[in-house]
């Protein structure tokens, strides 16, 4: 073993200058591959290291019986919002908590018997480290209930203590040779020994001062500028003697520079100083706390490794993705699991913590990121730290010096300025712009629904525990012994959250009756077939695969109303479930024969015969989703023959907008070659229908509306067809030539749904390919819609070329023009002044009446923007003048 012992120290003086030579991980590299050359292991190495005390080139000194004290009650106020959550010897430095290093340190010199002090959050430490037999190390922990200052702490450890020990803080970083400050101790026979550190900037520390002999003379606690005589300062790094702590009471208060270091210069006892070289940093305050963590990750500080070298400066986990044409400019940290995605761009020194994630395009320039946070698209990080389990939201921008609190959400585009502190728990608006620090109060989301239901990201936004407290509050709004369907589209995501949701409403005594995977519009017929009280639609967003949207129903199948919404908000927000005794929980069942039921009633409504003899040749895209598993059926008992796209494929439940615009290019091109009657693409929920006509044109969304609006109203010899604000004036002049009358409504779904249920409504579209037939059911349908207009075209001998081209022109154009939420109000209080003279009746938003031209200007309800819809009798003329209204709406911000 002595020999071991001899040559170990000799390579680990070869590797400690290497490290002090080059950058720390660059040093290593070369030194690994040195052993390897020698027929060394590294791990071999290590072990034996570890044995010996020499691992950083200190020569074999361990002292088995050495015990160390750890302080570690700190709560680190100085640091908050980091701290909320945790003590401060807690917070994450770069891999390891600063603690867990400490410890690796104390390890490293042999020092494996510990008492940890502890007080603000001790249940954290104990619970992280426990016994310390993990790290091969003996841990016992001391808690003070009252704090007893720094002395009084360890005085409150003293049966531990039976020969010479170190006090250490478990909240500084430090790379210390501590073997030769205990060797310097016992060398001087001391009974306390100090360990000193030269500073540039000595005002906010104690300074201590020496003789020749390394004996303390004095203390200066804090100096200013005219009173500083040394750079010496006191790092809280202590050796002493066991009698040192007698000399005080124990249960009081007493502090070692305060108090007991002046008492024993005060009686003349040993009381000396360590001149130590190396690295520390006491990390007080969040300007320290980053940088130790550059410090860290350039190599100024001599810690374990962080991890295996995955590139150029590039340190990494297990796991570790990264998309090929990231760009990484170390130093960077990858924690284990995270995902590095397309376009992205990172400059060190940054750390992203495990399981976090950094999407397409975002940019991370001298940040930190904790684990498990998500930093969305386009987004921009400049020097900030972002907490565990944050969600930053698409392009928001976070300067320098900027914190954001556990659990918090920064919405799409918010700013937060240079050094705001978000405490944890809290939801900046998407559009905010944030100048001064959110502290008090919830300032947290208060709005759960969108235009698409509950929508968020899945495991950032909605999490399984987020779905059983949704489903619950869903419930706790319902009557006891009610029933909900469920259902959900194939994808995984869904059935995730799809679960969670069944938990919740069980327990608020609520039977769930479960759909499996159909489409949406038989989710809705069911929901008001068997006369349950609500249902729910999982799915993916067709617009964003990492996005789900949670879709409520009332008991008519119907988009919920904004009173039943908010009903459901005020108990989630508020937590007040309804929690049933055990004989009233809930049921879960599966729901019999439900494409079956839907199926008969749904060729009940239809002409079958005058279909059957049209003799139609369609092709169908299905969008690989569920509707492939109830419409061929329909088709075929319609004698509707069909080329179609029928395989169920759930990794096709989202796709991008370009790919979407290439199927129905390929739909128009098959159609043609084919000469078939119709092409339709549905969406994957079965609500939306995209038209192909029989000449293989593809008709937009306004054309498709007007020329379904006409086709019914000669069906039924007039009627009322309900459309949103949006939809063209052409509208009005076809119900003209056929006695119809329209109806506008809201943009909102939920407000054309109950316009279809209004007497002597025959149909009902918002103009973006979602239409309503409610003599079947006053909900969006794509398949009825399809079936209809089968039949229309039958009925009519008509080709659905010839309705749209016997059509009047509409030029419509719109603009999005970004807007902070906090300025809609402004802007839609000047537009009414300054268009009342103008503006026809208000529905929603302000329309601006212009002879035969309008405008229409509508805040968007879920983001910081307003759209601007333009109609005139050209292209030219109505792009002009949705670029005039959407300047105004830009200059009435200012």
């Amino acid at each position: 073993m002595l020999n071991e012992v001899k040559h170990l120290a000799v390579l680990g003086k070869i590797r400690l200058k290497l490290r002090e030579t080059l950058r720390f991980a660059q040093g290593d590299k070369i030194f690994n591959t040195l052993i390897g050359k020698i027929g060394l292991r590294q791990t071999l190495w290590y072990d034996l290291s570890a044995n010996v005390g020499c691992q950083y080139g200190m020569e074999a000194r361990r002292d088995s019986s050495m015990k160390a004290v750890v302080m570690a009650g700190g709560e680190g106020s100085r640091l908050r919002p980091l701290t909320i959550n945790r003590p401060k010897p807690m917070v994450p430095l770069v891999n390891k908590p600063v603690l867990f290093h400490i410890l690796e340190l104390l390890k490293r010199h042999g020092i494996t018997q510990v008492v940890v002090t502890l007080q603000y959050m001790a249940d954290m430490v104990q619970d992280f480290f426990g016994d310390g037999s993990a790290l091969g190390m003996e841990i016992n922990y001391s808690i003070e209930e009252i704090p007893l200052g720094t002395a009084g702490s360890v005085k409150n450890a003293q049966k531990y203590l039976d020969d010479t020990f170190i006090v250490i803080s478990g909240d500084a970083v430090t790379d210390f040779d501590l073997s030769a400050i205990v060797q310097y101790h016992k060398a001087k026979g001391a009974i306390a020994t100090l360990t000193l550190y030269r500073v540039p900037n000595p005002l906010e520390y104690g300074v201590v001062i020496l003789n020749g002999e390394g004996r303390i003379q004095a203390f200066q606690e804090k100096p200013s500028w005219g009173q500083v005589i040394s750079d010496t300062v006191n790092t809280g790094i202590y050796v002493l003697e066991p009698q040192a702590l007698d000399l005080f009471e124990a249960g009081k208060p007493f502090d070692f520079s305060k108090d007991l270091f002046p008492m024993l210069l005060e009686k003349g006892e040993p009381l000396y100083g360590y001149v130590s070289g190396g690295y520390w940093c006491d990390i007080g305050n969040i300007q320290e706390y980053i940088r130790a963590c550059s410090d860290v990750l350039e190599g100024r500080v001599h810690l374990e490794p962080i991890g295996r070298e995955i590139g150029a400066g590039v340190w990494g986990g297990e796991n570790v993705e990264i998309a090929p044409d990231a760009q990484l400019y170390g130093p960077i940290y990858l924690g284990d699991g995270v995902k590095i995605k397309g376009g992205v761009v990172i400059r060190g020194p940054s750390v992203i913590r495990d399981y976090s994630i950094v999407d397409n395009r975002a940019q991370v320039d001298r940040s930190i990121v904790w684990r498990n946070s998500y930093v969305g698209e386009g987004v921009e990080l400049r020097g900030a730290i972002i907490c565990r389990q944050c969600s930053i939201k698409s392009k928001a921008v976070i300067f320098e010096g900027a914190v954001v609190g556990d659990m918090s959400m920064v919405g799409e585009r918010a700013i937060i300025h240079p050094n705001v502190k978000i405490w944890p728990e809290k939801v900046v608006e998407a559009g905010a712009t944030v100048k001064s620090s959110i502290i008090w109060g919830s300032q947290g989301r208060r709005v759960l629904f969108g235009r698409y239901g509950v929508t968020g990201q899945v495991n950032v936004d909605l999490t399984p525990e987020f779905a059983t407290k949704l489903g619950a509050a869903f419930g706790a709004t319902l009557p006891k012994g009610a029933i909900v369907t469920i259902n959900r589209d194939p994808h995984r995501s869904p059935r995730m959250l799809k679960r969670g949701l069944i938990s919740g409403l069980p327990s608020a005594g609520i039977h769930v009756r479960d759909l499996r995977s159909v489409p949406i519009p038989v989710a809705r017929y069911i929901t008001r077939k068997i006369g349950a009280a609500g249902g729910l639609h999982v799915r993916l967003s067709p617009h964003d695969n990492r996005v789900v949207d949670i879709k409520f129903m009332d008991s008519r199948g119907l988009n919920l109303s904004k009173d039943a919404e908010r009903n459901i908000e005020r108990v989630f927000f508020r937590e007040d479930f309804r929690r049933v005794y055990l004989d009233e929980i809930g049921l879960i069942e599966y729901q019999p024969d439900v494409i079956e039921t839907y199926t008969a009633d749904f060729l009940s409504r239809l002409n079958i015969p005058a279909i059957q003899n049209a003799h139609f040749f369609i092709v169908v895209d299905y969008a690989n989703a569920p509707t492939s598993l109830v419409l061929p059926h329909i088709l075929r008992h319609l004698g509707v023959r069909v080329e179609l796209n029928a395989a169920l494929d759930e990794s096709k439940m989202s796709i991008p907008s370009q790919e979407f615009q290439q199927s129905l290019q390929q739909l128009a091109a098959i159609c043609t070659a084919l000469g078939t009657n119709l092409g339709v693409r549905l969406d994957v929920g079965g609500e939306k229908i995209f038209l192909v006509d029989d000449r293989g044109k593809i008709l937009p969304s306004g054309i498709a509306t007007i020329a379904m609006a006409a086709l019914t109203w000669r069906a039924y010899g007039g009627g009322i067809i309900a459309v949103p604000v949006t939809v063209s004036r052409t509208i009005e002049a076809v119900a003209a030539q056929y006695n119809g009358r329209v109806m506008r409504t809201k943009v909102d779904m939920h407000d054309v749904m109950e316009a279809a249920t209004q007497e002597g409504a025959v149909m009902a579209a918002d103009g973006a390919d979602n239409f309503i037939f409610p003599q079947f059911q006053p909900a969006v349908d794509g398949m009825m819609a399809l079936a209809k207009l089968l039949e229309f075209l039958a009925t009519q001998n008509v080709r659905l070329s010839e309705v749209a081209a016997s059509l009047p022109p509409q030029y419509m154009a719109v603009r999005t023009v970004p807007c902070p939420w906090e300025a809609k109000g402004t802007v839609m209080r000047l537009l009414h002044e300054r268009y009342k003279e103008q503006r026809e009746a208000q529905i929603e938003g302000v329309k601006v009446h212009l002879g035969d031209d309008w405008v229409l200007v509508l805040p968007d309800p879920d983001q910081p923007l307003f759209r601007v819809y333009a109609e005139s009798d050209s292209a030219t003329a109505a792009e002009e003048l949705a670029d005039k209204y959407a300047h105004i709406v830009e200059s009435l911000q200012e």
